[in-house]
């Protein structure tokens, strides 16, 4: 039987394509196109968009995108084996899906969303191994604000849990700080094992993420350099865990009390630290 999109159901095509999923590249393929348009949907009306996806795989959320009306997709696949999957999709949907061929952490998006008129939108069920490093590079580019008008996208639930953690919350830490620094972030739902094949052992999260257009002024090595210390010991006061950049001297200079710890500082603190180091 057809998909609700004219095209094979996924289990058809990756039996088809003998892919199975590759624990090395951080694979779970969604089976269930329900979902992926759910997901897709997280990103709001996507007519007139063009969307940047990453480890697309069999291509389930990517046509979940195309056929609500995006655009274009241009799909970063690390994995050879996908590509004529991706190859059916594309034909499926003339002209409206690019795949390159390479590694995600080292192509240039920024490049990439140069020549595109109208808006950027990135919706991606990030590869496990990959998907934090990811975000962090998108968090930190050249100029601000980013090529991308929103970030839609999945990690496994103990990564969504930092990513929208904010003081006081047990799951606080670099990542929190920087994605509240940077952007609105907000759980927006979980995805159970069963939803993947092969199912994994952990409750995935859907993160939506929109860009603050003017942050509080600071430079991102700064930043990272004082959440790298005040959480890399956590548990200490601020006096002793930022030993190394001045401690209880550069904690005097923004009136921050030195017994305090990393998790009760606001985004808003932790930037006066580093602007001044």
């Amino acid at each position: 039987m057809a998909a609700i999109d004219g095209l094979p159901p996924l289990r058809d095509v990756i039996a088809r394509h003998g892919l199975d999923a590759k624990k090395a590249l951080g694979q779970n393929f969604l089976l269930d196109l329900n979902l992926t348009q759910k997901i897709a949907r997280t990103a709001g009306p996507l007519e007139g968009v063009t969307v940047f996806e990453v480890g697309p795989g069999p291509g389930g959320l990517t046509r979940a995108i195309l056929s609500l009306g995006a655009a274009k997709v241009i799909a970063v696949e690390r994995d050879p084996r996908c590509l004529p999957a991706l190859a059916e999709i594309a034909d499926h949907y003339p002209g409206r899906l690019e795949v390159i061929e390479g590694d995600a952490l080292k192509t240039d998006f920024d490049a990439l969303a140069a020549g595109i008129d109208g808006p950027v939108r990135i919706i991606a069920n990030l590869p496990y191994n990959v998907g934090t490093q990811l975000l962090v590079n998108w968090l930190l580019p050249r100029q601000w604000p980013p090529f991308w008008q929103s970030l839609t996208l999945m990690f496994q639930r103990e990564v969504g849990l930092r990513i929208v953690a904010d003081a006081d919350d047990d799951h606080y830490g670099r990542l929190g700080v920087l994605c509240g620094w940077r952007t609105q972030a907000s759980m927006a739902f979980d995805v159970p094992p069963q939803a993947f094949t092969p199912p994994p052992k952990v409750t995935s999260s859907v993160v939506h993420l929109i860009p603050v257009a003017e942050p509080m002024p600071t430079r991102a090595e700064a930043l990272e350099r004082v959440t790298a210390a005040a959480f890399g010991q956590r548990r200490k006061m601020l006096r002793q865990s930022l030993k190394s950049l001045g401690g209880e001297t550069l904690l005097a200079k923004v009136g921050i009390d030195p017994q305090r710890r990393a998790e009760t500082l606001s985004v808003d603190e932790f930037v006066m630290l580093a602007n001044a180091l």
